[in-house]
């Protein structure tokens, strides 16, 4: 099977930090079926060192790493340059997840894993990638909502005219949910819309990983902005208007 993305142009570039060397080698043969090019690190550094000289279009980045651990790649890798990093984990700690989205990983996924749903996971971040990069040449207008401020053009955030640093997926997620606040947006709704996901992850799954974005979002823009709507979903609301 090939991949959309290999038929469209250029093989895309897939950086994989895995130190258990059988996953790593695993998911390098899978995404390079799918016409990825594939590039492995087995260790912090290493990781650090490839994604500079790489330029990988994605990153597939285990937590438990020698040299130092994927929290601190994630943050050397997005301190350089801004791209869509797969967080890959052995535990599910809520705590962890936060921590890894608080560094600028852009989503997660819990070992064990099927390389089919990684494949997917890794296109829908690159898809979303050329989708924010075409909405940035359309200089879209600036949407407001009760001291909130969201460039869609810039990807820049306010609150109450002060900076807020998002991640790409955290700035979608609240981009969705400014262009109908006080809209109750549900589960499915955002995952279609912001990670661009169809039918392919359990109902669990996808809920958690809305559940997990949202509260990382709410530490940054403020708890009281994003209202649960329990069994439904989620609505911005103009606090402070």
């Amino acid at each position: 099977m090939t991949s959309q993305h290999a038929s469209s142009g250029a093989a895309r570039t897939a950086l994989v930090v895995e130190d258990e060397r059988t996953i790593n080698d695993a998911l390098a043969q899978r995404l390079r079926a799918e016409g990825y090019t594939v590039v492995q690190a087995f260790d912090g550094p290493s990781a650090v060192e490839l994604a500079a000289s790489e330029r990988p279009d994605v990153v597939l980045l285990d937590v438990m790493l020698p040299g130092f651990d994927g929290l601190e790649v994630c943050r050397r890798v997005q301190a350089d340059r801004p791209v869509p990093v797969l967080m890959l984990t052995a535990r599910d700690d809520e705590a962890d997840v936060l921590v890894g989205l608080g560094v600028g990983a852009d989503d997660y996924l819990t070992k064990p894993f099927s390389m089919r749903e990684v494949v997917a996971r890794v296109a829908a971040l690159l898809r979303r990638v050329e989708r924010a990069a075409a909405l940035a040449d359309e200089r879209p207008a600036v949407i407001s909502v009760g001291g909130l401020s969201l460039d869609p053009g810039t990807r820049r955030t306010t609150v109450a005219g002060e900076p807020v640093h998002l991640t790409p997926t955290e700035f979608d997620l609240l981009l969705c949910l400014a262009r109908e606040a006080g809209q109750v947006l549900t589960r499915e709704r955002l995952l279609r819309d912001v990670w661009d996901w169809g039918d392919a992850w359990g109902s669990t799954s996808a809920a958690r990983t809305v559940d997990s974005h949202v509260k990382a979002l709410r530490s940054k823009v403020g708890a009281a902005r994003i209202r649960t709507v329990h069994g439904v979903g989620y609505a911005l609301e103009a606090v402070g208007s």
